[in-house]
């Protein structure tokens, strides 16, 4: 098996469509290529689309925490509570999963995401028309790109928008440098979810409460809260960035089309949350080690020239497909809706060529640096 030249889960600062450095090395070596993990040891990242949709439904392939290798430091891995310690979407699975997912799946399905369509598009609106009246350039990535998916998701669930202030900060305090201040982050997403099911509250998270398992107790329920409202912001807000750079400077065309291209190009995470071994596997005729860790290069795999056609794994696939996926697909085309009905003359303050992405390093995705616009003139 080659070596890897270059690390794959390095910082990079780089053009809008300049892929990372690995990408094209990580797909030449090979369906399932061994890399140094981030928080150190041998990982093992997926990189052909059929074995992807293989492993994402693998039995012994699972999200646990607690397969991940007895070396790694949880917080500088990234890694959520156990499952054993924390109820999560995100780290159950089997039968517990499916529990789970039977309470939040019903909320967030198409039919009932729709309904939001009308408020949604009027929070775009009215956030971009407060830009718009400063009558001067404007970054889109220094507020807005934060603020709105904050705002829908607070909305839909029945956060107080009073409280979208303490939302933003507490979204940033989940990057702070200490365990204090992740821990003052975390108080204050479970005070958002306090607020979100107080009485009279008649949001997505009351719905929640009376839906998840009756052994789920008020600590877990807020911290099932906060990774809804915590996943709403962290990856809608660097999609929403290439979209609209892209809605800048792109000829208009079927707006639900235009976003689901975007979010192939650009996908929201450049791999999926981290897997790990529950025993010892044979993958693509290598035999992986229990606790092994295992990603899947979902920004490799969707912009594959040789991906056979079908649905891309922009939100995943099998039992973990993304809950919020209607959500966000919603909120994205919400945005160049309005911007095509209401800013017909919105144009980029930079030529698009000039725009650069950043990439935070590890397993997070790419962000745009800044996205100067002016959206009235």
């Amino acid at each position: 098996m080659p070596a890897l030249t270059v690390d794959p889960f390095a910082s990079t600062v780089r053009g809008i469509d300049e892929p990372h450095p690995a990408r094209a090395e990580l797909r030449a070596a090979g369906p399932l290529v061994q890399a140094e993990a981030p928080a150190s040891g041998p990982a093992w990242i997926i990189t052909d689309n059929a074995l992807a949709r293989e492993a994402l439904v693998h039995p012994q392939i699972v999200k646990d925490p607690a397969y991940a290798p007895a070396s790694w430091d949880p917080r500088t891995a990234g890694l959520e509570p156990t499952a054993a310690a924390q109820p999560s979407l995100t780290t159950f699975d089997g039968p517990a999963h499916e529990g789970l997912r039977r309470a939040h799946a019903p909320l967030f399905t198409a039919r009932r995401m729709n309904d939001y369509t009308e408020r949604i598009t009027d929070i775009a609106r009215d956030l971009l028309t407060r830009l718009a009246g400063r009558g001067e350039t404007v970054d889109l990535m220094a507020d807005f790109t934060t603020r709105f998916p904050l705002t829908v998701v607070c909305d839909v669930l029945g956060v107080p928008l009073d409280r979208i202030d303490q939302a933003i900060a507490a979204c940033r305090g989940m990057y702070g440098e200490t365990p204090e201040e992740v821990g003052r982050a975390m108080a204050a997403f479970g005070d958002l979810a306090a607020a979100a099911l107080s009485d009279g509250r008649d949001g997505l998270a009351v719905e929640l409460r009376d839906r998840v398992p009756e052994e789920i107790t008020e600590t877990q329920l807020h911290y099932l809260i906060f990774t809804l409202i915590f996943a709403g912001q962290l990856t809608t807000d660097p999609s929403l960035g290439f979209l609209l750079a892209r809605a800048f400077s792109s000829e208009e065309g079927p707006v639900d089309a235009f976003v689901r291209d975007t979010l192939r190009l650009h996908s929201p995470a450049p791999y999926s949350l981290w897997r790990f071994t529950s025993a010892e596997i044979e993958l693509a005729g290598v035999r992986l080690p229990a606790r092994s860790p295992v990603l899947i290069d979902i920004q490799g795999i969707n912009t594959d020239p040789g991906r056979p056609i079908g649905p891309d794994l922009t939100f995943g696939a099998g039992h973990h497909y993304c809950t919020g996926a209607q959500l966000a697909q919603l909120e994205l085309g919400a945005v160049v809706r309005v911007l095509r009905s209401d800013f017909p003359s919105a144009r980029l303050a930079v030529p698009y060529a000039e725009l650069r992405q950043a990439d935070l390093g590890g397993i997070q995705g790419s962000r745009l640096v800044a996205l100067p616009v002016v959206l009235r003139g």
